[in-house]
């Protein structure tokens, strides 16, 4: 079970201290990662075009190291860090923790930390000044930028950055992640759309008084400052304290040279210009989260950038997208306990929720306490996390004899105890569904329109304990003093 403010302390007794070990910007990371067997030098030359990208996705898939990519042709001095944190392993690293933390661990630490943010400290000076690039002499194209996958749109330099955006009515300031592909040398495109907070922000804020958008995107900054901007927080949380309680210091940020948004300070790389509220252009097909092509060219956000500033020799940040990315697992993390803390401000009874990376932020595997599921816990469940922003298109309800985090388990239970007819419900949603989801049709895509499936995988409240079969397992089906025994001579077995 995952509590919160009961058990995060003890789970972090068997870790490291808070802030140990905690790499302070990109590149004290990557020499972390070397030390953990984590990442890959790569000093061969690689193509920008789509030599690069394959290497990286096929790295994710087989769950290897991250890479660094030190000589990328055409683009020599600059060099891309590829899948930060795009396994559990380096999760576990970006939080302090060994390396071969468990998951219900990383989960406790996150939770321990999250609750006990650091506010930033703004400081004068940022490591990503020493070349400044203003106005006509802005060339995008100069930084080394992948065709990720074959069939993208065009090369997407915004993969894995921190984008920075403002609202003008609450002054508040929003880190956030998403895709921005190169359009020309001064201009970007992106798709933050709604039920994004930029994007709701931008519909709602600036598009109605036809007024410019400040905006600056950030690669290559601390890690936990990236893991502060993916997470599924609330609408005027300050990402970047929540960046200080990751990391167990506050975060130094600086404000931007042509704005007031401000951002870590250690970044590589920050392109500063604004969204422009009366022109569009072209963006995408793009190799997405959910493991497909992403859809077709349609219109996107037109960002004009007015000023890049760098390190010298910078080093990119890149999260090769598609099936198991980083964007699967933070959100496992962030989003899964987001999650939680919703059903429980519902009077849910809660124990964890899992967003496993191999569902792709489509399958929520929500645990509740034993003898609490059936069909009203299920429908609560379904009618929550369907009520404005609809991600998962499948939810599956467990109780807590089933460990939440072993996929082997959840689908033992799921085969098993879930009944097809009565155990199945189905709500239809309009208007909230995301548009990423590769079963839903273009008609549904263009409505945000979607269905999304909860199974009641619990016995039913109603029947006699009696009447529950007993697992046919090794902790199920023997006594304790047995147990003890075999566990204790497993070796004198000759196992």
């Amino acid at each position: 079970m995952i509590r919160f403010g009961e058990e995060e302390e003890a789970m972090a007794t068997v870790m490291e201290k808070p802030g140990v070990g905690i790499a302070k910007d990109q590149r004290e990371f990557v020499e972390v990662c070397k030390r953990t067997g984590d990442v890959v030098i790569v000093e061969k030359q690689v193509d920008w075009d789509l030599e690069l990208g394959a290497i990286s996705r096929r790295a994710t898939e087989i769950d290897g190291p991250a890479v660094v990519f030190n000589n990328i042709k055409d683009y020599p001095g600059q060099s891309i860090f590829v899948n930060p944190i795009s396994t559990w392993r380096r999760a576990a690293i970006t939080l302090g923790l060994p390396p071969h933390a468990r998951v219900p661990e990383i989960y406790a630490e996150y939770i321990r930390r999250d609750a006990n943010p650091f506010e930033p400290t703004l400081v004068k000076d940022a490591a990503s000044r020493d070349v400044i690039i203003k106005g006509d002499k802005v060339d995008l194209t100069e930084l080394a930028t992948p065709l990720i996958h074959e069939g993208d749109g065009g090369r997407y330099l915004g993969t894995w950055c921190i984008v920075v955006s403002k609202d003008p009515d609450t002054g508040w300031m929003n880190w956030g992640t998403y895709r921005f592909m190169l359009h020309n040398k001064q201009h970007l495109t992106g798709w933050p759309f709604a039920p994004s907070h930029l994007g709701t922000m931008l519909r709602t804020k600036y598009l109605p008084k036809n007024m410019k958008m400040p905006i600056a995107i950030v690669m290559g900054a601390d890690q936990s400052s990236h893991l502060a901007s993916t997470s599924s927080t609330r609408k005027g949380r300050d990402e970047a304290s929540l960046a200080g309680g990751l990391a167990g210091r506050s975060i130094e940020i600086v404000k931007a040279l042509d704005s007031d948004l401000t951002f870590p300070a250690c970044a590589e790389i920050v392109l500063e210009g604004e969204i422009l509220p009366d022109q569009v252009a072209m963006e995408g097909p793009y190799g997405e989260y959910p493991g497909y092509r992403s859809g077709e060219m349609g219109a996107g956000i037109l960002m004009k950038v007015n000023t890049i500033a760098h390190k010298k020799n910078p080093m990119l940040s890149m999260d090769c997208t598609g099936y198991k990315d980083c964007s699967s697992t933070v959100t496992a993390l962030g989003g899964g306990i987001g999650v939680q803390r919703k059903l429980e401000q519902a009077g849910l009874p809660v124990t964890g929720v899992y967003i496993p990376s191999e569902g792709a932020v489509h399958l929520f595997i929500v645990g509740v306490k034993k003898g609490h599921g059936g069909r009203a816990t299920t429908v609560k469940i379904l009618d929550e996390l369907t009520d404005n922003r609809t991600y998962a298109t499948k939810i599956l309800v467990v109780e807590d004899d089933v460990d939440i985090f072993n996929l082997g388990e959840v689908l033992h239970a799921w085969s098993t105890r879930c009944h097809s007819g009565r155990g199945t419900f189905v709500k239809y949603v309009e208007g909230s569904a995301q548009q990423l989801t590769p079963c839903y049709d273009h008609e549904e895509r263009a409505r945000r329109a979607g269905a999304v499936a909860a199974f009641d995988v619990t016995w039913p409240p109603s029947w006699d304990p009696t009447e529950i079969p007993i697992k046919a397992t090794f902790q199920a089906m023997y006594p304790e003093s047995i147990k003890k025994k075999v566990l204790d001579n497993w070796k004198s077995y000759g196992f």
